[in-house]
């Protein structure tokens, strides 16, 4: 993997050797832990740093016949390393290969490829060039991470990221209050009296929800907060009179589950009034939607959920999504959104439906999510550039984000600049834009960092 990697042609290098390598990292979309930051965690060894919570890394281990045992059973670290290097030798054309690689170049300096035969010399050599997590941020150039938190989060461990002078890098907190609209859950009366302990409103009705969740943005923007993060099966706009809204929440708390065709009108319910206080406070909004989970039902009660057992959600919700900024735009309610779809059948929709709610002076103001979760590899990044573009305004984009839980996966920012820079340098030696590099190192410099950063307003 040398430096010209997925770089395949003159203007590509250029651009990314002279404006995409070296720009700083905004992760704003992750799901690492900040106390684990915030305690500057060491990792026993490699296996707790790599596969540790990887349900990539899983699925494609399950998928070469390896057994449970070394994945997520009890078998040693070692020979857990040792069944994922064996696997990964011949991934082929699976991003896995990609950014395995990358992450063994930039971490452990290891240029060569993983053999089935050198597993025990990169399981000493890793080990031995292990560093706490703290360290493997400053030196992936991150400036600024945002963690996923439930609205009941005590965010202390952000506060004492933000009050440790050592830390350069920000830690911010995005706002996920998708436990607050699980109305199906078995735990969801559990959920609603941690809410009324940490917002200190006791909730009895939906308009207390509210003020309890109101409160709670009001905490989450005081320390620092720019965005929140939903995570939707699929976005159902079905909306419904503040009473109907309210029988169905009084009928939960008492015990009363809810029909499919009212947690659609509750979630609604919800969503307009989240939006509404996301333009108050200028935060952004993320809705991430397309995923079937926990399909294994097996596995699931074996061993819980996020171990690999998702899918593409095939309901593409074009008319509800439209429907739905459309009535947020009607009541002067339209915070700055990204949407995200597991469908990359969805990518030509999306665009076309944004494009109906561009307003200035917000460049792209309603954004088109990057490929994520089963796209964020080079044919779904490709994909998404070249619909984002054809539709839309491609040099608008806020750029890549990792969505993991690991330490190492700010390579796929690297990743994701190599596949941008070729994409552009493509159209440029196709004569189909001219080699201006003014104007392209400009694009580069956006797309890969700027935009972001004025987009969520890190300052």
């Amino acid at each position: 993997m040398n430096e010209n990697f997925l770089l395949n042609n003159e203007c590509a290098r250029k651009l990314y050797n002279n404006y995409a390598k070296d720009l700083p990292i905004i992760d704003y979309h992750c799901h690492i832990d900040a106390k684990e930051i915030a305690e500057n965690k060491s990792f026993k060894n490699i296996t707790e740093l790599w596969l540790g919570g990887d349900h990539y890394k899983w699925r494609y281990m399950r998928a070469c016949g390896i057994s449970e045992d070394l994945i997520t059973g009890s078998a040693s670290d070692k020979d857990k390393f040792l069944a994922w290097t064996s696997c990964l030798a011949s991934a082929i054309g699976n991003p896995l290969y990609h950014w395995s690689h990358l992450e063994l170049k930039k971490y452990f300096d290891f240029n060569d490829h993983v053999t089935c035969s050198n597993g025990e010399e990169l399981w000493e050599m890793c080990n031995e060039k292990l560093k706490p997590c703290q360290d493997i941020i400053k030196e992936s150039n991150v400036e600024v991470i945002c963690t996923t938190d439930d609205p009941v989060d005590s965010l202390e461990y952000h506060k004492a990221i933000k009050n440790d002078p050592s830390i350069k890098f920000k830690v911010l907190p995005a706002f996920r209050p998708d436990n607050a609209m699980a109305l199906n859950k078995d735990s969801y009366t559990d959920y609603i009296y941690q809410l009324t302990k940490a917002s200190g409103v006791k909730i009895f009705s939906f308009k207390d929800l509210k003020r309890a969740l109101s409160n709670r943005m009001d905490y989450f923007n005081e320390n620092g907060c720019k965005l929140s993060d939903h995570g939707l099966v699929s976005l159902i706009y079905a909306p419904a009179s503040d009473m109907e809204i309210e029988k169905i929440f009084s009928n939960r708390l008492r015990g009363i589950y809810p029909t499919s065709d009212e947690i659609n009108r509750f979630n609604t319910a919800m969503l307009l009034f989240l939006h509404k206080e996301y333009v108050r406070l200028g935060w952004v909004s993320q809705l991430h939607y397309g995923c079937k989970r926990d399909n294994n039902t097996k596995m699931f009660e074996a061993i819980g959920p996020n171990t690999g057992f998702d899918c593409i959600e095939g309901y593409t919700p074009g008319d509800d999504l439209a429907n739905f900024l459309n009535a947020l735009n009607n009541d002067n309610a339209l915070p700055k959104i990204i949407v995200y779809s597991l469908n990359p059948n969805d990518n030509a929709l999306i665009d076309t439906i944004i494009g109906c709610f561009q307003e200035g002076p917000v460049t792209n103001k309603i954004q088109h999510g990057s490929a994520w979760w089963f796209n964020d590899n080079k044919l779904g990044m490709e994909e998404h550039l070249k619909t984002l573009a054809a539709y839309g305004n491609l040099s608008g984009f806020v750029g890549m984000l990792t969505d993991s839980r690991s330490f190492v996966s700010y390579t796929r920012h690297d990743y994701f600049r190599r596949i941008l820079c070729n994409f552009i340098g493509e159209l440029v030696e196709k004569d189909e834009f001219p080699e201006d590099y003014e104007i392209l190192g400009e694009i580069i410099h956006n797309i890969c960092y700027y935009n972001a950063k004025y987009y969520f307003d890190f300052n």
